[in-house]
This record gives structure tokens, C-alpha cells and sequence, in this order.
């Protein structure tokens, strides 16, 4: 066992040296995956009820048929299987939302990243600041997937997508009958993340009276529930967001300062993407990879005057937008070169300021003919999916059509 190890192992119970109830303990101390069948000519219940408490898969009496003995070992080689497959998935989801998944080798990012591992391994509460899109769910992904309640939920809200009310019983959890339609009871998100991770995403956009609530959350450990009288007791790790300056909101009286500081215990600021540069040539190739394998076209690669392009312009969407960005390309992409014609319409109108395109001449009209052009070509006509892919009206694009005899 110890050299070789095995996903199962059938035992006697009376060995020459050993018993196999207490066997069990030892195999499954050191190899927990492995199943363990006990066999005996003198089955008793004790001894039966000791193997299970042991961790035996199962405890059988000798005489019995194959018709038995072989259904019970592919039943226990199914659940090591099983377990094993588990363990490759959760290692997948781990190296997917850990620290390791951070790309970038800028100053400002690995800085962020130094201050995230160091406050995973503890409880405190940690406030993700940065503009949209700079990746701060990913980042507070990773700081659960690095602490000691990374086997527990993740539970994330993005609090700018609901109302007041919405958000409340989303958070709190209602008793049934407490409101019109409130046939069940539910549990909040709270409730959810009990011994996990809560992540409240863009936290600035909860209404002030509903942060009040949620600082009793965080000072007592406990909440009532919408229609309940009795508080309900929790432990959670809370992660906040916000791409909003929280001291200016405060002066404003649209955050409690009382729950700015106790919310900002650990601060971790995430730089824009114009801010580290020299990241986006690497950021570009890894969703470019990602993408091109995902529509099967594996040799897709940027020219150098594409690469230039990315990285001259200023990305107000950040990463989000580079992506979004890179995902458009692959879907147009004509060759398995990407050129700058091939880049979003901004992108193209951006790099091209002051300078004449080597190829399409004069104004940024022909580049909205080319891109126009590009985009019924892959939808094969279908005009109103073009002008969703172009985030304009049918009529807009109709217009455009006939301005530009396509």
C-alpha cells in the first residue's frame, strides 16, 4: 500500500498479524481514497459496525457468490473514480480563480496581488476599489480561493442591479407570508454564504438606510430575516467592491462613515488598464488563445500594427472591454493574421487619429463602411442581428447601408 497505493483493497478480517477492522483505520489514515471490503467466515454485528465506524465501504460474510462480491467492488471503484474526478475539478476551479490566474507583470497589479495574498489566509474584511471592469470580482474570487474558507461558499451580488426592496430580501431572506407572494420561506444571501465568502459588488449603490442593516450584520454576526422576530446567526468573510470615491459619497450623505470603516479594513486598489500598459500585449494573447480555441481557428495571431493599435488606446472598459474586444475580433477574423481592420470601429478611429490608414483612405467614414461591411458578412445578411453585433437601430443600419451603397 504504501508504495504502490490502490483504489481498493479486499481484506480478511483474521489475518496473521493483524486485524482487518483495526486495518481499516490504519489504510484509511494513510490513503483516505482508498475503499476498503472486509471479508469473514465469522460475521458479527459489533465487528460489522466497527469496520463501517472505521470507514470500511462494506462488510461481508464469506460463502457469498460473485453475484455479490464483484457489483460491490465496481461500486466502490465507481466512488473512488468519482472522488477522483472531484478532486481534478476543484483543482481546475482552483487554479482558475487563484492568485496565479492574475495576469499581468505591471508594478500597480503585482502590488495588488502581493496585498491580496497576504489578507486571504485571515478573516478580515477587505474593500476592492477600482473602475469597472478592472476585474475586481476575479480578484475577490481569489482572495476566498486563498483563505481558509475555500471550501465554503462564494456567494457575489452585484448591488447595482436591484432595487432597494429587491436587494433587502435578496440579502435577508423572507418568512413565508411576511409579503404578498411570499408563499415559502427563502433564505437570503447571507444565509447562502453562512462559514463562506459574501461579495457585494459595487456596495456604494445600497440604499442608506439598507447599510445600516448590514452593519449590525457585520458588528453582531446575526440578521432578521423579512417577517421574522427571532435573529438568525451567521459567520461569513465579507468582500466589498466599488468603482465610486466612498469619502466623497460620505460628504454627500450617500454613505455611512461607519460603515466605510468598518468595511475598509484592508484596502486593495486595482490599477485602470491604461495604467499598466505594458500588460495588454499579454492580456490580448491569452483571450486570444482562449477564444480562437473555443471556435476551433488554433493559428490566429495579431500583427504588429494590431498589437500597436491595442496598445495605444486608452480602454475605459478596461480588461472587460479588451476582452469584449478580442472575442469580436476572432468571431470577424478573415485570415489567421488579425489586422487593425479587424479591431472594434474605436479602436480603429483611435489609432488612426492624425495619421492616414495604409490602406483604406481619408476619413473615419470608410473605416464605418469597411467595419459595417465586415459585420454583414458574418451574419450572413441577417441585418438585425448586425445591428445588435453593432450596438445600433435597424434603422440606423439601413441608413447606413444605403449611405454607403452596401
Amino acid at each position: 500500500m504504501e508504495k504502490r497505493g490502490a483504489d481498493v483493497v479486499l481484506c480478511d478480517v483474521k489475518l496473521p498479524d493483524e486485524n482487518g477492522v483495526e486495518l481499516v483505520k490504519k489504510i484509511k489514515a494513510r490513503a483516505p481514497q482508498t475503499e476498503v471490503i472486509l471479508l469473514t467466515a465469522y460475521g458479527n454485528i459489533p465487528d460489522g459496525v466497527q469496520a463501517i465506524k472505521n470507514g470500511a465501504f462494506d462488510y461481508i460474510t464469506k460463502g457469498d457468490d460473485n453475484n455479490r462480491i464483484i457489483p460491490l467492488l465496481n461500486r466502490a471503484i465507481e466512488k473512488v473514480t468519482l472522488h477522483k474526478r472531484v478532486q481534478q475539478l476543484e483543482k481546475q476551479l482552483g487554479n482558475k480563480y487563484s492568485f496565479d490566474s492574475v495576469i499581468g507583470q505591471a508594478e500597480a497589479i503585482q502590488r495588488a496581488i502581493l496585498f491580496g495574498k497576504k489578507v486571504a489566509p485571515t478573516d478580515a474584511t477587505v474593500l476592492i476599489t477600482g473602475e469597472t471592469g478592472t476585474g475586481k470580482e476575479v480578484f475577490a474570487r481569489a482572495i476566498h480561493e486563498a483563505g481558509d474558507r475555500k471550501n465554503k461558499n462564494f456567494v457575489a451580488i452585484n448591488c447595482a442591479a436591484f432595487s432597494r426592496d429587491l436587494l433587502e430580501g435578496a440579502l435577508f431572506g423572507h418568512r413565508a407570508g411576511s409579503f404578498t407572494g411570499a408563499v415559502k420561506d427563502q433564505p437570503g444571501l447571507l444565509e447562502e454564504a453562512h462559514n463562506g465568502t459574501l461579495f457585494l459588488d459595487e456596495i456604494g449603490e445600497i440604499a442608506i438606510d439598507l447599510q445600516a442593516k448590514l452593519l449590525r450584520v457585520l458588528e453582531s454576526g446575526e440578521f432578521i430575516k423579512i417577517g421574522e422576530t427571532k435573529p438568525t446567526k451567521i459567520s461569513l468573510r465579507l468582500l466589498a467592491a466599488t468603482n465610486r470615491n466612498l469619502l466623497k459619497e460620505i460628504e454627500t450623505g450617500q454613505f455611512r462613515e461607519d460603515l466605510y470603516y468598518r468595511i475598509s479594513t484592508f484596502k486593495i486598489d486595482l490599477p485602470a488598464l491604461r495604467e499598466r500598459k505594458k500588460d495588454i500585449r499579454e492580456l490580448a494573447i491569452f483571450y486570444l488563445r482562449m477564444f480562437a480555441q473555443k471556435t476551433n481557428r488554433k493559428e490566429l495571431r495579431f500583427s504588429p500594427e494590431a498589437f500597436k493599435a491595442l496598445e495605444q488606446y486608452r480602454w475605459p472598459g478596461n480588461i472587460r472591454e479588451l476582452k469584449n474586444s478580442i472575442e469580436r475580433c476572432v468571431i470577424l477574423a478573415q485570415g489567421d493574421e488579425l489586422q487593425v481592420s479587424d479591431l472594434p470601429l474605436e479602436i480603429q478611429q483611435y489609432h488612426w487619429q492624425g495619421s492616414i490608414p495604409p490602406e483604406n483612405p481619408s476619413s473615419l467614414a470608410s473605416l464605418e463602411k469597411s467595419h459595417i461591411r465586415n459585420i454583414l458578412q458574418f451574419t450572413k445578411g441577417n441585418k438585425a442581428e448586425a445591428a445588435r453585433i453593432l450596438e445600433i437601430g435597424v434603422a440606423t443600419l439601413y441608413r447606413k447601408i444605403d449611405e454607403y451603397k452596401l
